[in-house]
């Protein structure tokens, strides 16, 4: 399927032919923990094993026979092979170690344990259960669109309690925490992300209810606003958070934040690009209408032979997620272009940590933007 547009790409399918295998990722997020001082994966430990968490946990056991999403989140926590819950963290820890002491408060290192302060640490596990928090909360569903073989309908309400409870409660914790470290800045900087998430995912969930007839006619720098939103402020922020707390120049807190949004969204394009890149025989390819490539198909297209393409074919949706469609999107401009947007952000993240000192943190960062973003 592939051999014609790789000829025509100049080689670029050899670099985005798939994630990194899980061992590759988890080599180096194994090597980044021993240079923050201990595994993120216990990060929240503490919220987690918390009595209020143990009894949501016994509770999500009668989810068990259903489809309801949360289950499938709660699975994450203890089998996400490619350790991406904890990624957020790691960055932030891995950023404040890169940067080290300010020379403004070189006074207060004996707080430091591996080169990080302890608020910075406070900092990443807010981080961490902020996302943990707005996972959870993604797990709700709705309800007038419920098939039978998904589950009894007061097995799928009651799930979507346990995520909006479960949800608000680690959202709770996180604030509680943020108001802890006594900085305004950073309360207003973190305040803001959550925000943001709030912003992209009503975003995402409003072009949800588009997927059934046609994707919304946005072009790829509105569909950037809107990851940014809802998939890089959170990383962005804490990692310029991370800064302040450490007392650092403006011009340093910019180089995190860039680093924090770069990395990221060279992420979330990797991530798009899975569905066109992976070589598969089989008929249904599940893929999103508002992930990057099908953004871009779209706009080189233009959007009225874009509906014609799609009404041509079946005239149902439902078909969107087969071989077919896949492959018409994967035969024009638009995979190569995304593969391009995605080494550019890449490029950036790289580009934003050259002000850092060299150092096995600003190593580690960089190995991060090549195993999360696909480079080679």
């Amino acid at each position: 399927m592939w051999g014609a547009v790789a000829r025509r790409g100049g080689g670029w399918r050899g670099l985005a032919a798939g994630r990194p295998p899980p061992a590759a990722w988890s080599q180096v997020v194994s090597e980044a923990e021993k240079i923050v001082g201990y595994p993120t994966s216990f990060m929240s430990l503490r919220c987690l094993l918390s009595d209020e968490l143990s009894n949501i946990a016994m509770q999500v056991r009668k989810l068990v026979g259903t489809r309801h999403p949360l289950l499938d989140t709660a699975r994450g926590f203890v089998y996400d092979s490619r350790n991406n819950l904890q990624m957020r963290g790691l960055v932030v820890l891995l950023i404040s170690k890169a940067a080290g002491p300010s020379t403004a408060d070189l006074s207060f290192q004996h707080n430091m344990v591996s080169g990080i302060y302890s608020s910075q640490r406070s900092l990443a596990e807010i981080t961490e259960l902020i996302h943990t928090a707005f996972l959870v909360h993604r797990g709700i569903v709705n309800i007038g669109e419920l098939k039978s073989c998904d589950g009894p309908l007061k097995d799928m309400q009651f799930g979507n309690k346990m995520a909006v409870l479960s949800g608000d409660f680690l959202l709770a914790n996180a604030c509680t925490s943020l108001a802890q470290l006594q900085n305004t800045k950073v309360v207003e900087l973190i305040s803001s992300a959550i925000g943001d998430l709030v912003q992209g995912i009503y975003y995402e969930n409003s072009r949800l209810s588009e997927e059934n007839c046609l994707t919304d006619d946005i072009g790829i720098s509105t569909w950037k606003e809107q990851v940014f939103l809802s998939h890089s402020a959170l990383l962005a922020k804490s990692c310029q958070a991370a800064m302040e707390l450490a007392k650092h120049s403006a011009e340093m807190q910019d180089m995190a934040f860039q680093y924090g949004k770069h990395m990221s969204m060279s992420h979330k394009l990797h991530s798009d690009l899975q569905p066109f890149v992976k070589e598969s025989s089989n008929d249904t390819v599940v893929f999103s209408l508002n992930s990057a490539p099908a953004v871009l198909h779209q706009e080189f297209l233009g959007r009225e032979a874009w509906i014609k393409q799609i009404k041509e074919e079946k005239g149902e949706l439902k078909y969107l997620g087969k071989k077919c469609l896949r492959d018409a999107i994967g035969a024009g401009r638009a995979v190569p272009a995304a593969l391009e947007l995605c080494r550019h952000h890449g490029a950036r993240a790289l580009a934003a940590l050259e002000r850092f000192p060299p150092s096995e943190a600003r190593a580690a960062l960089a190995n991060i933007v090549g195993a999360a973003s696909g480079r080679s």
